[in-house]
């Protein structure tokens, strides 16, 4: 068996430039004792239930592309039960990743190069005769940094000479092929390898929510989440060197098929090419990188995506996907149907259920974006223990219902302050003098706190009546207090008296109704 050196007993003598994940510190870690640092592909696989407790990327999406890139490994190395009536034990009995390190450690060192000439790690080499005229600045491997590529019109952004550090660029790389937004790139089609370059296609992430479940170390995590698979499928090192047919650039393809689980989480959704510089600590950096368009898939069968949690039903039915307009607590509720339904037996929700008494997290990461420019990362982690999926069902579809008419009901209390503050508006100043009295940002802001606070009461095997009574009680108050606070702009004479009253009079009205949620009203109206 090959043991992997140091970095600089590995280095090959001919490459000028050489940086392998396997032994170059790139996995950023949570230890058992609470640090943050940098690891190697093998001390992550050696030490993943000894002191690591999770992944630490530097956005959520970075550290979801890590999670898959380690599900790769543990697939292409058989470190995934082989059958569904396996997995339990695995889980249970903390099947080590011995057989991951080993994978590892026998892997041909050019294949772990991700600065190798011709078959660089999760790259396309037919890029290297272009990228001294076309290559940008590495700002544009950063999902987070490049924008829709019109931040400055002139896109010297793009341009900007600083270079990063090779274990950031891995990262980044990782990030870009399972979250690339659509659009164009910044490649001129024509002089390299074909119009069909420029045109960047959705990763296969980007639209829609991932879901992890959570252990208590990163090897419990790992276990959890590797779903039983006999064919494991190919690792893609990278574009030039693999079994599996790569696209080509002169017209647009249609989409391939997925060999399996190790393929899926290592498909190469972009072309990228990294140009390595020897940074001023005299490590080794990117300065320049090309990016264009990746591999296409055919549709993915259910056995290769089940974490999807879908909305609506039947034909309606389709992945949860991120909303700039709807934090991801706001739909617990369809995490937890999935959770609950019994009907599929292959999923990732129905091994969880299958577990023994014990605590998991579920971890919903997806990326807002604005057609081709990111906007934001959603991320919310929420409470499952194993016999309490229906409890946990009804608290987050009932605590999602209340939180809707609270928010309802801050409206119309707003429009009775406004009827009576503005007597003669103007149509176009109506909506910001009603936004003046309006307290649903500050609701929705401060509602995902007591949220949380009910599922995990839940959790721990509280009353799901009782945790929701307190639960409706405390977005009542907190309605009442945050209404006030936007009434304290009104003027102290007769007109301002009369628009806070009847603000505060309707919003009580409306928590007072018949058909208002019980855990709404007032304790003497309820039943």
């Amino acid at each position: 068996m090959c043991t992997l050196a140091e970095p600089s007993a590995l280095a090959p003598a001919e490459a000028v430039h050489w940086w392998d994940p396997r032994v170059h510190p790139c996995i950023p870690v949570v230890t058992t004792g609470g640090r943050t640092e940098s690891r190697t592909l093998l001390q992550v696989f050696r030490t993943a239930d000894e002191d690591i407790r999770t992944l630490a990327g530097s956005t959520p999406g970075e550290t979801v592309a890590l999670f898959e890139f380690l599900l790769a490994i543990c697939y292409a190395s058989k470190s995934n039960p082989p059958v569904p009536g396996r997995w339990l034990a695995a889980v249970e009995n903390r099947q080590p990743f011995d057989l991951a390190v080993k994978w590892l450690e026998d892997q041909p060192d050019d294949s772990w190069n991700l600065f190798h000439p011709t078959a660089p790690l999760g790259q396309n080499a037919l890029l290297a005769p272009f990228m001294d005229e076309h290559g940008v600045g590495p700002a544009q491997l950063v999902i987070e940094h490049v924008g829709d590529y019109n931040q400055f019109f002139d896109h010297h952004h793009l341009e900007h000479p600083q270079p990063i550090t090779a274990e950031r660029a891995f990262r980044a790389l990782l990030t870009q092929h399972a979250y690339g937004l659509s659009g164009r790139a910044r490649i001129s089609g024509k002089a390299t390898l074909g119009d069909t370059i420029t045109n960047l296609a959705t990763g296969r992430l980007g639209a829609r929510i991932r879901v992890i479940a959570l252990g208590e170390t990163l090897g419990d995590t790992l276990r959890l989440n590797l779903a039983p698979a006999a064919r494991r499928g190919t690792f893609n090192h990278t574009w030039t060197v693999s079994s599996l047919p790569r696209r080509g650039f002169a017209a647009k393809p249609d989409g391939r098929p997925v060999d399996g689980p190790a393929d899926l989480h290592t498909v190469l959704g972009r072309s990228i090419l990294l140009s390595p510089c020897t940074l001023a600590n005299g490590e080794t950096g990117v300065d320049r990188v090309l990016v264009g368009a990746g591999e296409l898939l055919a549709p993915l069968p259910d056995s290769l995506v089940q974490d999807v949690v879908y909305t609506g039903t039947g034909a309606t039915a389709k992945p949860l996907a991120p909303s700039p307009a709807r934090a991801l607590w706001r739909e617990a509720h369809a995490l937890y149907a999935a959770v609950a339904d019994r009907s599929k037996r292959l999923d990732l929700y129905h091994r969880l259920a299958t577990l023994a008494e014990g605590r998991v997290s579920l971890w919903a990461v997806g990326l807002v974006a604005n057609k081709t420019a990111p906007l934001t990362w959603l991320s919310d982690t929420f409470p499952y223990r194993p016999g309490r999926e229906e409890d946990l069902r009804h608290a987050a579809h009932t605590g999602s219902q209340l939180a809707e008419y609270v928010a309802a009901a801050l409206w119309k209390a707003a429009f009775a302050a406004w009827k009576v503050a503005y007597p003669n508006p103007k149509p176009a100043d109506k909506k910001l003098q009603i936004a003046r009295f309006d307290a649903r940002p500050e609701h929705w802001a401060a509602t995902e706190q007591p949220f949380h606070i009910l599922l995990d009461t839940v959790v721990a095997g509280e009353s799901v009546p009782a945790s929701l009574e307190a639960y409706g009680t405390t977005l009542a108050e907190h309605a009442t207090v945050f209404l006030e606070h936007r009434l304290d702009s009104l003027p102290a004479n007769a007109r301002g008296f009369q628009a806070r009253a009847d603000a505060l009079r309707t919003l009580a009205s409306e928590f007072g109704k018949q058909k208002a949620p019980d855990q709404l009203k007032p304790k003497e109206k309820r039943p």
